[in-house]
């Protein structure tokens, strides 16, 4: 069993076990995402859910990989998170690429992972997928971008590990048209542009699941106001 670490950042303060340390410089990316037009709606997501365990619905998983070749889908899975709707990081852990895998590049400038990250902290993938089962109950229904290659890496069934998930890719998608097709953004765009936050160039499994929820818990809010996903300001 790995130990329990202190969060990365002060938004991420309902941890859950398997928490390894970030990098100084992913702490900075979590401290200016704090910064962004969201965080207050963020700090009574979080006070919803504290001190009474309230079970969430919704979750956000990401993950991240390092090469272990030079064509593009060599990929092994290297960082696992899982945010809930009240912005708690249920999990953040590092995974060990398998037997016999030869790591090319660990894509640091990319994800921040490092070998001495990996050796200090990773796990085995199958007890890493296992804490992800552990983490979500049967009526979870997963949020992210792209959200369907995250199940895909970590072999999870839909009915069986989790009950339904939403894309964010497709809930924030805004019809072109000139084109007549339907124009979709990139997480980061979302962000700075929905949210009013700064992100970093590096990304990290922790904080791209909180940003991702983030964006969910907005969708919701102008849903439940009655407003539109203010599409035309995407562009």
């Amino acid at each position: 069993m790995m130990q329990q670490q202190q969060p990365a950042a002060a938004m991420m303060q309902q941890q859950q076990p398997v928490v390894p340390m970030m990098p100084q410089q992913q702490q900075q990316q979590g401290q200016q995402l704090q910064q962004g037009q969201q965080l207050q709606q963020g700090q009574q997501l979080q006070q919803q859910g504290q001190g009474q365990h309230v079970m969430a619905t919704y979750y956000s998983i990401d993950v991240e990989c390092v090469a272990t070749g030079v064509e593009h889908n060599a990929r092994e899975v290297a960082q696992i998170a899982i945010v809930d709707q009240f912005e708690r990081c249920l999990l953040n852990v590092y995974v060990k690429p398998p037997a016999g895998a030869v790591v090319a590049s660990y894509l640091t400038p990319l994800t921040g992972i490092t070998a001495e990250l990996i050796a200090t902290h990773g796990v085995a993938l199958d007890a890493a997928v296992g804490y992800v089962r552990a983490a979500l109950p049967p009526h979870a229904v997963l949020v992210g971008q792209n959200i369907a290659k995250d199940v895909q890496w970590l072999g999870l069934e839909e009915g069986k590990d989790f009950a339904s998930m939403i894309d964010l890719a497709g809930v924030w998608r805004v019809w072109n048209p000139q084109f007549s097709s339907w124009s979709v953004f990139g997480q980061d765009h979302l962000v700075k542009t929905l949210l009013g936050s700064e992100v970093d160039s590096q990304h990290n499994a922790a904080f791209d699941a909180l940003k991702s929820i983030r964006l969910f818990n907005y969708y919701t809010y102008l849903q439940q106001q009655g407003g539109e996903a203010a599409g035309a300001g995407l562009g």
